[in-house]
């Protein structure tokens, strides 16, 4: 696994802002609430039905197959029959499924009982309550730990590559509560971290705005766009097997109003404390940047403004410099 820190120091990624789930929806001149978005659990409930149909397929194709070989012994069709619509094969796959929507309905709950990370760019603070009914906790905006993750997941068909923004925020005790947002690759990682810091940064009309809030990742209308997009790059033949098949035996739209459903639930409320905190301040109230951000962010944007990214900044910034060659004392 690589891991590339942004933050702490909050500055510039010079990634364009974006944000595929709607951060404008959830935002205000105050807060900013970022929980776990509609694409997370539609994918959890596209993996859970595409597993269950994989393991009947295979056991469909198995008991076939095995009937077949023993077609001298028991004629094909009552014995892949019998076979097929056991109890036993009926029960393993039932047990499966049962297991698997006890884990989706417990995250589920937490999600539900937990409330969200609000980030108040007029306090430039960030605040979580780690469970109900626990302290809320308070973390200064530029000790805000984010950082990207690229890691890659062996099987034995493929190799996998997966993307994450991972946000971090300490207490008092430093102890870190980590929360990971899967992303679709680097690019997408570094500007959902970007969207948050301008927000931060200049308010709630640095966020980029969407078509529409229905175009949320996770969406039925995010779906169908996907599959056009899918279709324009590819063949037809690659489309019906690389998307169609594939999304057809994990639920196709299924999961989508699945997880449209879970975002909608009512979502456990913030203590009064945490309302009182989000409530606006007079402007001579509102929190300044640092001298020491202002100062790096600067430096980086001309860094931007000369052709290097930030992974180049950082280098040039931290190289250790030459040493001065010795001097004959003699």
């Amino acid at each position: 696994m690589e891991i590339a820190y942004l933050s702490p120091m909050p500055v510039p990624t010079g990634v364009l802002p974006f944000s595929a789930r709607q951060l404008h929806s959830y935002a205000n001149e105050v807060f900013l609430d970022f929980a776990l978005s509609r694409g997370s659990f539609e994918f959890m409930a596209r993996a859970g039905i595409g597993a269950v149909m994989f393991l009947l397929i295979f056991l469909f194709f198995t008991t076939g197959f095995g009937s077949w070989l023993r077609r001298d012994v028991e004629p094909f069709w009552s014995s892949w029959l019998d076979f097929f619509t056991s109890i036993a094969v009926w029960g393993f796959v039932g047990a499966l499924a049962t297991l698997y929507l006890c884990v989706f309905f417990f995250a589920i709950r937490q999600a539900s009982n937990q409330p969200p990370i609000r980030f108040n760019c007029q306090r430039r603070e960030v605040i979580f309550v780690p469970k109900k009914g626990i302290s809320p906790r308070y973390v200064p905006w530029e000790e805000v730990i984010a950082s990207v993750s690229v890691s890659k997941l062996m099987t034995q068909y493929a190799v996998i590559p997966e993307f994450k923004l991972m946000i971090g925020l300490r207490d008092k005790n430093g102890d870190v509560l980590w929360a990971s947002v899967p992303s679709g690759n680097l690019n997408q990682a570094i500007a959902e971290w970007e969207a948050i810091r301008v927000y931060m940064e200049e308010g709630p009309q640095a966020l980029p705005m969407g078509q529409s809030d229905e175009f949320e990742a996770g969406s039925v209308a995010y779906f169908h766009m996907c599959r056009q997009g899918y279709r324009s790059h590819h063949s037809f033949l690659r489309y019906i097997w690389g998307f169609l098949i594939i999304q057809f035996f994990s639920g196709w739209t299924i999961p989508c109003y699945i997880a449209a459903w879970i975002n909608n639930r009512p979502k456990a409320a913030f203590p009064k404390e945490v309302l009182e905190w989000s409530k606006p301040l007079p402007l001579e109230q509102h929190a300044m940047p640092s001298e020491a951000l202002l100062k790096e962010s600067a430096e980086i944007r001309k860094a931007f403004a000369k052709g290097q990214n930030l992974l180049d900044y950082f280098k040039v910034k931290f190289a250790e410099p030459d040493k001065e060659p010795a001097v004959d004392a003699s």
